[in-house]
């Protein structure tokens, strides 16, 4: 099942890698990343594509867990 995720990060050096990582890690392969900073020049919004066999939930929990990801929500791809 495809997922896109919304997500708010810190802009911080990795936390880009650590977002990608993490989904991979769980079973999910990223299909498209796009994304900009906020005029805030503190944070960038995220949105990614990802593919796999598992809940979105399950994602959403591990991503919530890391401390440069400030938000994210999880929606089915239709």
């Amino acid at each position: 099942m495809r997922y896109r995720l919304d997500l708010t990060l810190r802009r911080a050096e990795g936390a880009l890698t650590r977002v990608v990582g993490a989904a991979e890690r769980r079973g999910f392969r990223p299909l498209a990343v796009d994304g900009e900073a906020q005029p805030d020049g503190d944070r960038w919004h995220l949105r990614m594509t990802v593919e796999g066999d598992r809940p979105g939930e399950s994602l959403r929990q591990q991503l919530d867990k890391l401390y440069d990801c400030l938000a994210v929500e999880v929606s089915p791809c239709n």
